[in-house]
């Protein structure tokens, strides 16, 4: 087999120089986390270009709710995720076949009851949040065509976490980045062209979705070296079920509260106005770039520690959190230099009114620091989780959420009300969250040197 195949072929972590099976891994992944924000990235960009800023508003506006609706996917990928990259470091085909037949089922199931129960709770939620007048119509079209094309970001972001689970972190970024070229141009065509709006957005991303997720699918069942996917392994079975439900809850719990937070917090953002729901989003679709790269060396410190794991090398494992440490906040350190030099830059893409572009730049440099912080947090959870822990990582961050974030957000903005601000500096949702990701890092740091992870034992090898 050549070496461009070899490439393409499922990972075995248990083998090799540990932090260049690390980057080996977490490159591709990068790239591919990199590709998935350039969904909604393209769509706030070319709305706000085309269409005005209300429109990117809008955009912006229904990502708490659509996030917050979504956890149950973050479940279910979490749990095979670390179930996958178990199975196949200890080399058992026939549980890791039915593990994966299980998750496509739930997600089934899971995309069908997420397709109406996101429908019809748009409206009262937008509502609920207080979303600006100006804004209103076009969050619920975007809301709506999205969730109706649900089980396609579903099925992708799934069968990802799976491909990653078998070390095939290259596959899943290939599909991607093609589906994201797709959306771009179907954007430019269907929102700068045809004039549909934000709806033409929101068409723009679950065709591309669906792309991604069929290709992702194709390859999985082409696997048949490392696992043989048959008709009979796609059933819900109890054990695989339960197990997978164990190890996911707790991530999507996570996720849940988060989001949750994250609405409570975008009643205070609307509160602000049109205009900084506006700088919100710009600001946050250039946060989610930066993240990619602490998600990404998280998620393969995930598999890294999984496998290991399943084959016992949990001396391994130690070696791994120290490279993976090291390129985590190097990486954010560089990122951080970017942000405060060409900060002024990025937001020019969204964005040509100069006032946005002002206050973009001063809410991002607040926030900066604290990516550095958040690496630290993502590969030390993404270790515990890997090992089987992902209670851990789950109270941790319904501590730095519910405890520090939110109560912080509305405090500080308590506290800054003048008469240019009567609600609140808005600067106070960016200072609250710097503040939490400095706390998350330490509570995650003091929980992993206590190494409840390393008692975790290995998958149950008995299921029915």
């Amino acid at each position: 087999m050549s070496k461009f195949s070899n490439l393409f072929a499922a990972q075995d972590m248990t083998e090799g120089v540990p932090w260049k099976k690390i980057i080996a891994f977490a490159t591709p992944l990068l790239l591919g986390n990199i590709a998935q924000q350039l969904y909604n990235t393209a769509d706030s960009v070319i709305v706000g270009k085309y269409v005005g800023d209300n429109a990117l508003a809008a955009v912006g506006g229904s990502g708490p709710i659509i996030n917050l609706l979504i956890v149950l996917f973050v479940g279910i990928a979490t749990g095979a995720g670390i179930m996958v990259a178990q199975y196949y470091g200890a080399r058992r085909s026939e549980d890791l076949a039915n593990s994966v037949g299980t998750c496509m089922i739930l997600t089934l199931i899971a995309s069908v009851a997420m397709m109406f129960v996101g429908t019809v709770l748009a409206p009262p939620m937008l509502s609920m949040l207080n979303t600006p007048a100006e804004t209103y119509d076009m969050c619920l079209d975007y809301m709506r065509i999205y969730f109706f094309g649900i089980a396609g970001m579903a099925y992708y972001n799934i069968l990802a976490g799976v491909l990653r689970g078998l070390g095939d972190s290259v596959s899943a970024l290939k599909y991607l980045c093609f589906a994201a070229g797709l959306n771009i141009v179907l954007d430019i065509i269907l929102v700068g062209y045809v004039g549909m709006g934000v709806s033409g957005a929101a068409l723009a991303t679950i065709a591309s979705q669906f792309l991604s997720a069929a290709m992702s699918a194709r390859k999985l069942f082409s696997l048949r070296d490392v696992m043989h996917l048959k008709k009979e392994h796609l059933k819900l079975k109890k054990s695989y079920s339960l197990q997978l439900i164990k190890l996911g809850l707790p991530s999507g719990l996570a996720q849940a509260v988060m989001s949750a937070s994250s609405l409570v917090v975008q009643s205070l953002t609307n509160s602000f106005g049109a205009v900084f729901v506006a700088c919100n989003t710009m600001v946050m679709r250039i946060d989610g770039f930066v993240m990619m790269p602490n998600f990404s060396f998280g998620n393969a410190m995930t598999t890294y520690t999984g496998q290991n794991i399943g084959a016992g090398k949990i001396d391994r494992v130690e070696q791994g959190i120290k490279a993976g440490l090291k390129l985590a906040v190097g990486t954010a350190a560089v990122l951080v230099v970017c942000i405060l030099l060409f900060g002024r830059t990025l937001m020019g893409f969204f964005t040509d009114t100069p006032t946005l572009i002002d206050m973009g730049v001063r809410m991002m440099t607040i926030v900066a620091p604290g990516y550095i912080a958040f690496a630290v947090t993502q590969c030390l959870s993404g270790t515990m989780r890997g090992a089987g822990d992902t209670t851990t990582p789950m109270w941790i961050s319904f501590f730095t959420t519910i405890v520090v974030r939110v109560p912080l957000a509305y405090l500080f903005a308590y506290l800054s009300r003048s008469e240019e601000y009567p609600n609140g500096n808005p600067a106070s949702l960016f200072a609250s969250l710097l503040v939490a990701w400095l706390c998350g890092a330490l509570i995650n740091t003091i929980a992993f040197r206590r190494g409840k992870w390393r008692a975790k034992g290995q998958l149950k090898t008995d299921h029915q």
